[in-house]
């Protein structure tokens, strides 16, 4: 059997770095997870390829070749994974799809052969029985949240690894909080579960052994969901394996109590984290109790960032306007607060409500949903009838990431941030020479934004006083490449109004 595995394309987002990668080399920021996780749990004998369509195009001879195309999606992605569908169908490939978008929208692909829905590791096997059966059905779906324990590592072999930014694993599934506008819990439940320590582990050192020196990201959605496990099982095996050895660091999401706990915070500095995507949301007290945000409420945020800072971690924070109880002053409250606390790549979205959210059941209940939603908060599409005007809205959104990205602000933040690092910065326990696209990243940064950026002379103030403390100097210039995307998204986003999506 010969099985083609695709990713569709992703638009450009915020979130797609797609201005930061051409300093680097590099071709998307991360690798299909889930689609390699899925190919690892495929008969061996089978035949595999994958076509990464951020990396590379899909050809008409790799459908050729193929016997069956199995297509995973994001909600973002479903433009593209419609035109793979399509382009299938017609040259009569049958397509198994599965994924969040085919879990969460089964019923607007009616052209895909096979939906295999929810996790794979509840779902795959019962489609591949059937499938060596000769009798396999069009949909599985399953309420179960499977064990971790016995997934497999993915198929890295699969990839071109010098495509890709930064590696990633996944240790959890599931939240133990309930957010109004998150579905991540109707996806993969509220009881966090884990792999094993030693799956991580040996995860970790297949990539080592592939080649990988750089960044891996934990790609759960809240790493210390089930803290007392990572705690107790996972964090010790990272600390032995000894990361600094290795010139891996470690990026990862996590509420923002993760700040109330300083010995766990310097441990995983300690275990080669580097950088945190921590939801802050909103500095509005009364958004916070409306979207159930319990981890931010009744405390400081600025000061829970800056332990954080402190501690020797970067945090990248997420932001949302749009709550019912917003007013027009939030635009210049989020303004203020992005800049206080120093957080340098800040994700500003509007509200949006995706199905299966606490948020998307309310506004059906109330006759405000007007459409899906785009799977990117940051393209200032509005899905369902906001309380704020909506003209006012999309143009305080716009008015608000100008501001955010402008370079004198943006600049700024990371002069803050650099000056507020702890001693890890300046001793870090993971130590690893200079990559040749690191240099190469450098030398264009200077022609890209030294010369030719608008924002050259703050560039070149943030150079000479990162000269002066060299052990900064490699993370600040990698702040001005991550701002020249930044700025450039925001430019595209403020270039008219944003567009609307057909109704659902």
């Amino acid at each position: 059997m010969r099985i083609l595995l695709v990713y569709p394309e992703f638009p450009e987002t915020f979130w797609s770095f797609r201005h930061a990668l051409k300093f680097v080399s590099k071709r998307a920021s991360y690798p299909p997870l889930g689609l390699i996780t899925v190919a690892a749990m495929l008969p061996e004998e089978w035949d595999k390829r994958l076509v990464d369509m951020n990396v590379s195009p899909l050809s008409a001879r790799d459908l050729a070749w193929a016997d069956y195309v199995f297509l995973s999606a994001m909600v973002v992605q479903r433009s593209s994974a419609g035109e793979v569908i399509a382009r299938c169908n017609r040259l009569g490939v049958p397509v198994v799809a599965g994924g969040p978008l085919f879990t969460e929208e089964p019923e607007k692909f009616p052209t895909a052969d096979h939906l295999v829905l929810n996790e794979a590791e509840a779902t795959l096997p019962a489609f591949l029985r059937d499938l060596a059966a000769g009798r396999p059905q069009r949909i599985y779906s399953s309420p179960e949240f499977p064990d971790l324990t016995h997934t497999p590592p993915p198929l890295w072999e699969l990839l071109d690894l010098r495509r890709y930014m930064d590696m990633c694993i996944q240790y959890s599934r599931g939240c133990p909080f309930n957010c109004e506008f998150c579905n991540i819990t109707s996806l993969f439940g509220h009881q966090p579960r884990t792999k094993t320590a030693t799956q991580v582990i040996a995860e970790l050192n297949k990539l080592y052994g592939l080649g990988w020196r750089g960044s891996v990201f934990f790609v759960d959605d809240n790493l210390i969901g089930n803290k007392r496990r990572f705690r107790e099982e996972l964090l010790p095996a990272l600390l032995a394996w000894k990361a600094r050895d290795r010139g891996i660091t470690f990026q990862t999401e996590a509420s923002i109590n993760l700040a109330d706990d300083e010995e766990l915070t310097a441990a995983m500095v300690q275990a080669g984290f580097d950088s945190v995507f921590v939801g802050i949301e909103t500095p509005a007290d009364e958004s916070l109790a409306e979207c159930r945000k319990v981890q931010n409420q009744g405390r400081d945020l600025v000061g829970s960032v800056r332990r954080l800072q402190r501690a020797g971690l970067q945090v990248q924070g997420g932001f949302i306007v749009g709550f019912d109880s917003d007013t027009p002053s939030i635009f210049q409250r989020q303004v203020e607060f992005i800049q206080k606390s120093a957080i340098v790549v800040a994700m500003v979205g509007i509200l949006q409500a995706p199905r299966g959210s606490a948020l998307h059941a309310r506004m059906q209940r109330e006759g405000r949903l007007l459409r899906d939603c785009t799977g990117d908060n940051t393209d200032g599409v509005i899905n369902f009838e906001p309380r704020m005007d909506r003209g006012l809205l999309q143009e305080g959104y716009r008015r608000l990431v100008r501001e955010v990205y402008a370079p004198r602000a943006y600049y700024q933040r990371v002069r803050t941030f650099l000056s507020s690092l702890g001693p890890a910065a300046f001793d870090p326990p993971v130590r690893r020479r200079l990559s040749v696209a690191e240099v190469r990243a450098f030398l264009r940064s200077i022609y890209h934004i030294g010369i030719r950026g608008v924002e050259r002379w703050h560039y070149w103030r943030l150079f000479a006083w990162a000269l002066r403390r060299p052990r900064l100097f490699p993370l600040a210039i990698r702040f001005t490449i991550y701002g020249y995307h930044c700025r450039r998204h925001a430019e595209r986003l403020s270039t008219g109004p944003a567009p609307q999506p057909s109704s659902a």
